[in-house]
């Protein structure tokens, strides 16, 4: 816990917290701070790290919902590529445009069975022509022309199809080229979310890995990891806990049946070829059996996803053996030119749709689509329960909003400021293009000493937060670099433990940065950074080893990631020396 929220946490008084947000993902960190830029005074927490379940387990998309049309979702629709489009704007240190191809495999298929589902069938139309694909992005282009800050789509022959994507499978007669996006680092968005709202009220309050461990008489009481214990009295509970949300109302002592998830599954590939011959897009394709799957660049790898089959277990879920297999037939099959093997997967992540509970024949046919029910207060607990079941990871700010105004309305709490152009962490004051970009970097360059080249990729990977990092008084120096990952420093890791609420040596590995997902970890650089860390808070070499041993069993068993050596591990771990030594 950083000295600041220690001092937050030793003020708290009786009384002083309006709501109680439980779940700090994605939509519990976007109400966060919502609300606490309104003023109102709010504790969020998590029984793990920020940004940890469900909101760690996306396509890392930013996207409009393009297959949300067959079901006649239009208000998804025309909400999420808003979002879209202001995500681009409030967040482009981690947020950017992707240009998508979709391969077209006949003329006029689907177009009935596409009427029939639009019009409630609960079967979904197997294949989609060229008619209904340009029906589809047409409309998609005029649902995102709010803040539009893209091109509209066009749709190619086959042979200019080709040029573009050079392995795709000759069996196409066109394909459509639109516009989304993708995010970079989501769960460190989510984790810059609490830090926005915990600068927006010096009273509102932020805890990871807290659990709950008594309620009485809506007094609410939680353990931290530390063994710590607070307790608050809140006016509102808004239960944000995803997947947990039962669970959770079942422990406030308001059972419920609102989740029916379904779990979604991605693998990275260390694939060169492939990533050179997407040349920046995405390709959006169906699957032999009618699945939509994509693949697409993200940080030098090729991301290819995702499953979509029912399943209710949050805590033990991993990308599955059929489902890699599937992954890499659906591949061979689009891309037949192209080799692909279970020796490329670098990574894969699996993680469970907080969706509502449906009888739906097919996952795809759930809505992604949000609400908020309420329970009202009862004897024994004085508070309302707000959940937020549903949604989907673009359009957390929407759904923080509308939330956000129903807990004001009943807190009797005026907005002071709309979040709509609400620039979200590292993407205050960014540059807004190229030219602003190079003068940015330059001048933080000659300020600091630190080349350009460098400044430029910690911009890139922390958006004008790197101002600080950059600022920080650390023991270590930029130039300490980690083994098997000398893009980044020592003294980044020093900074981000200090500062960025870490409890644990995952936080830093899985979600304040991306050197798990990209598969830059050794067994060495991982002693460095649990070295690094351990030394700013304070852990004793059991403590340590105990850290290095939870991230290996975590990267193993959920991640199919096995951490290298070069040199066997022996003794307790030490902080490697600061260049001041």
């Amino acid at each position: 816990m950083t000295p600041d929220m220690q001092q937050r946490f030793s003020n708290l008084g009786e009384g002083d917290i309006d709501v109680l947000i439980v779940g700090a993902g994605i939509n519990g960190a976007g109400l966060f701070r919502d609300l606490s830029a309104q003023g109102v005074n709010c504790v969020v927490v998590d029984k793990a790290d920020f940004g940890s379940g469900t909101s760690a387990a996306p396509s890392r998309l930013i996207h409009g919902g393009l297959k949300y049309l067959e079901t006649g979702e239009f208000g998804l629709v025309a909400q999420s590529t808003l979002e879209r489009n202001l995500l681009l704007k409030n967040a482009p240190h981690c947020v950017e445009p992707l240009p998508t191809f979709i391969p077209v495999f006949s003329w006029t298929r689907g177009i009935w069975a596409a009427l029939r589902t639009m019009l409630g069938s609960k079967t979904a139309p197997r294949s989609r022509g060229a008619v209904l694909i340009k029906i589809g992005l047409g409309l998609y282009d005029f649902f995102g022309s709010r803040d539009q800050v893209m091109p509209r789509h066009r749709l190619i022959l086959k042979r200019q199809a080709r040029k573009e994507m050079p392995h795709i499978t000759p069996a196409i007669v066109a394909g459509g080229i639109y516009y989304d996006a993708k995010i970079s680092r989501p769960e460190r968005l989510v984790y810059e979310l609490v830090k926005d709202g915990l600068e927006a009220n010096a009273k509102s309050l932020a805890a990871n890995f807290a659990s709950l461990t008594a309620v009485s008489s809506g007094r609410l009481t939680f353990r931290r990891s530390d063994s710590s214990e607070f307790a608050i009295t809140p006016r509102l509970v808004v239960n944000a806990a995803g997947p947990w949300i039962d669970q959770v109302n079942r422990a406030l002592g308001a059972p419920s049946r609102m989740i029916g998830g379904t779990k979604g599954s991605h693998i990275l590939l260390d694939h060169p070829e492939l990533v050179r011959s997407l040349n920046g897009h995405m390709i959006y394709f169906e699957a032999d059996d009618g699945r939509i799957c994509l693949v697409y660049s993200y940080l030098g790898l090729a991301l290819v996803g995702s499953t979509d089959t029912p399943a209710d277990d949050p805590e033990n879920v991993r990308c599955e053996e059929p489902e890699t297999d599937y992954f890499l037939e659906s591949l061979r099959s689009l891309l037949p030119t192209l080799r692909f093997d279970r020796e490329q997967i670098v990574y894969s992540y699996s993680g469970i749709r907080p969706l509502p509970a449906s009888d739906a024949t097919a996952p795809g046919l759930i809505s992604r689509d949000h609400s908020a029910p309420v329970k009202e207060p009862e004897p024994g607990r004085p508070f309302p329960i707000v959940s937020l079941v549903g949604g989907k990871w673009t359009t957390f700010r929407g759904f923080a909003e509308e939330v956000a105004d129903t807990v004001l309305a009943r807190l009797q709490h005026a907005r002071r400021q709309s979040t709509r152009y609400l620039p979200i962490g590292g993407g205050k004051a960014f540059p807004a293009d190229g030219q602003h970009r190079s003068v940015w970097i330059n001048e933080t360059a000659a300020r600091t000493g630190i080349a350009v080249d460098r400044v430029d990729e910690l911009l890139g990977r922390y958006g004008t937060t790197a101002t600080a990092l950059l600022a920080f008084a650390s023991a270590y120096t930029d130039e300490q670099r980690l083994t098997g990952a000398p893009a980044y420093s020592l003294k980044e890791i020093d900074w981000i433990a200090r500062n960025e609420l870490v409890v644990h040596l995952a936080d830093i590995v899985l979600r304040r940065t991306t050197l798990a997902i990209e598969g830059k970890l050794t067994l060495e650089g991982l002693r460095e950074i649990a070295g690094v860390a351990g030394a700013a808070l304070g852990w004793s070499p059991e403590r340590n080893a105990g850290e290095i041993e939870d991230v290996v069993t975590q990267l193993e068993k959920f991640h199919g990631q096995m951490l290298t050596s070069k040199t066997p591990a022996a003794g307790p771990e030490k902080a490697p020396r600061p260049a001041s030594v």
